[in-house]
């Protein structure tokens, strides 16, 4: 067993600088107040001693060195001696730190001393095994390869991977295909996320099973396969109930007879992440309530966190000024451009469609909500999010079902993220409209993915490794794309396309019907051993099922050598609770690295009881 480790950042930091005068002192002129660097939050047991002023110093531009003049008061009161005491009760402590010059200047800075309780030795309480033999579901999706052909299509590192030495001579010599697929009087819509090490085509073919010639629904011919991984879709209708063999054709595609050059080639590797199929039937229609050009009384902009931002509105349209983007402790909320939308009242399990006209300058990407003016995230209706490509307008557009009642609602632009390189911009917004969608119009969707672990080893019931990925293409977001599994007592995510916010590209441990469960009274260190093949960086939070009041949120620098990282928990819990310890990765930085693996050789949670 280990000892506890002691001292721990705490999530919120709140230190301060404060100057004041301390009477009128004689012949002061322009004398300046002292600095006080190095005070910082901590975290300590209780029944231990601590150093409040380990690293804290304090300088004066015209007396020198004020270190052993700093002064340390604590609310509730602590008996410190020479800048030391041994809190004996758990709880929170302001600490306020100051230091008086020869003029009478004082300098004050605050932080805060959190005191946990009194523990026992730090345990392994749960330890994760990643050498075990992980099968993969092929989800009824199954690789042939004809005799002319020398090729393999195999489950492996989370995809459906074809290694293709030899296409063969026709398109169906190398093929993943799903026999039986049901369907009725529909339309259909079918994403295979590809990509390829050279550039290839694809022929995606929808067979009717059930006729007595070859006949399909429908077929995207001559496809091509890129280098980065992307969706190739196929669209097809069937007017009646019935079977159909869904196929993906990778062998011997010439689209050009007279350019032989441009063919299938040889010794190249095609990856499958994952097989989107919709099933689209009935109709719909959009139903105005709202359509107006931005003015002041229907767009403001707001900035927090260091951003600048401002609006003004030229004739049927409304321009954001970026003057500055947040500092470091900002994020994609730290500037909002809020839309309102008249008296509308929203109501939870209707449907509702938004839409509007962006063009951003230099790019942007953020989040679009819709949710109470005041009560924001506390009171939402729908989330979303914006990737706007630079200088080009586009229409926005959003459908939804209300997932709560809202009776101030906003469509709320969240656009703190500064595009990579860029320290302004200007984002041109027209045309707003709002209503309901009426109708029977029904959308069903299934994911075929194929990874080792998660969804497709019934998570549910998998207590020993509950671990799953979200991707934000998962929700028809425009990015994020992964996958995960285990190799040589590894755990790897792969991340093929990274998204622009960080739960784009999301990695999860108590997933659904699988939480992370720990027991009351007691504190939890996790500990993550982890490298990547590029440096990325992610947030990790340890949250409650349920709702948002993460209990570690933290971030980690992962570089490619191994590193390991401890996150603390600061608080007991009354009783056993449900957690999901989430691993975040997307970002503007992250969308424009390409394809990145992170592996994590070691991840363990220890527990320390409360005595």
């Amino acid at each position: 067993m280990r000892k506890k480790i002691l001292a721990t950042m705490i999530t919120v930091a709140c230190v301060m600088s404060m100057t004041a005068c301390a009477g009128t002192v004689a012949g002061a002129g322009d004398n300046q107040a002292p600095a006080i660097d190095g005070v910082s939050d901590m975290t300590v047991m209780a029944g231990t001693e601590f150093d409040a002023l380990s690293a804290v110093t304090a300088t004066d531009k015209e007396d020198g060195d004020l270190t052993g003049m700093i002064v340390v008061e604590a609310t509730p009161s602590l008996d410190f001696k020479n800048g030391k005491a041994v809190p004996d009760k758990a709880g929170s402590y302001e600490l306020v730190y100051s230091v008086v010059d020869k003029g009478g200047l004082t300098t004050e800075s605050y932080a805060t001393l959190t005191v946990t309780k009194m523990t026992g030795e730090e345990e392994v309480y749960k330890a994760f095994d990643f050498s075990g033999d992980f099968k993969a579901d092929d989800r009824g999706w199954k690789a042939k390869t004809g005799e002319n052909a020398k090729a393999s299509g195999e489950l492996k590192q989370g995809a459906y991977v074809f290694d293709i030495e030899n296409p063969g001579e026709s398109d169906g010599d190398v093929a993943l295909s799903k026999s039986g697929f049901e369907v009725k009087a529909a339309d259909y819509l079918v994403k295979i996320w590809a990509k390829s090490t050279k550039p290839t085509y694809a022929h995606i073919i929808a067979r009717d099973e059930n006729a007595e010639e070859w006949s399909t629904f429908g077929g995207a011919y001559n496809v091509p396969i890129g280098e980065e991984i992307a969706p190739l879709e196929l669209n097809f209708s069937s007017d009646k109930e019935g079977s159909c063999e869904l196929m993906f054709n990778l062998g011997k595609i010439t689209p050009n007879p007279d350019n032989a050059a441009d063919t299938t080639p040889e010794d190249f590797t095609v990856t499958i992440d994952k097989i989107e199929i919709y099933e689209i039937s009935g109709e719909e229609t959009l139903v105005p309530a709202y359509t107006a050009a931005p003015a002041e009384d229907n767009l403001t902009v707001d900035a927090g966190d260091g951003a600048e931002a401002s609006v003004r509105f030229e004739g049927d349209t409304a321009k954001a000024q970026i003057t500055a983007y947040p500092g470091a402790d900002g994020g994609v909320w730290s500037i909002k451009a809020d839309i309102a939308i008249g008296d509308i009242k929203i109501e939870k399990d209707k449907k509702y469609y938004y839409s509007f006209n962006v063009n951003a300058l230099n790019g942007q990407s953020g989040e679009v909500l819709v949710e109470s003016r005041e009560k924001g995230w506390e009171c939402r209706a729908n989330f979303n999010s914006l990737a706007a490509p630079a200088g080009e307008e586009i229409t926005f557009s959003g459908t939804f079902v209300a997932e709560a009642d809202v009776d101030d609602p906003v469509i709320r632009m969240q656009i703190g993220n500064a595009p990579e390189g860029v320290s302004s911009n200007e984002i041109i917004i027209s045309n707003i409209e709002f209503g309901t969608v009426e109708g029977d119009k029904e959308v069903a969707k299934t994911i075929d993915s194929f990874m080792a672990l998660g969804r497709n080893t019934a998570n549910e019931s998998n207590t020993d490794l509950p671990w799953e990925t979200f991707n934000g293409t998962d929700e028809d977001n425009e990015r994020g794309v992964g996958t995960i599994w285990a190799e040589n007592g590894s755990f790897f995510y792969r991340i093929d396309n990274a998204g622009t916010v960080d739960w784009h590209n999301k990695l999860i441990c108590g997933y659904g019907g699988n939480p992370l469960t720990l027991e009351a009274d007691a504190y939890y260190t996790i500990e993550i051993t982890v490298k990547a093949e590029k440096p990325v960086s992610c947030g990790v939070f340890l949250n409650p099922m349920g709702g948002w009041d993460p209990r570690i949120a933290e971030g980690m620098d992962i570089t490619t050598e191994f590193q390991t990282f401890r996150f603390t928990t600061t608080d007991t819990f009354i009783t056993d609770m449900d957690f999901e310890l989430l691993f975040q990765f997307g970002s503007e930085a992250a969308s424009q690295m390409g394809e990145n693996t992170i592996e994590f050789s070691n991840i363990t949670i220890y527990k320390m009881s409360a005595l």
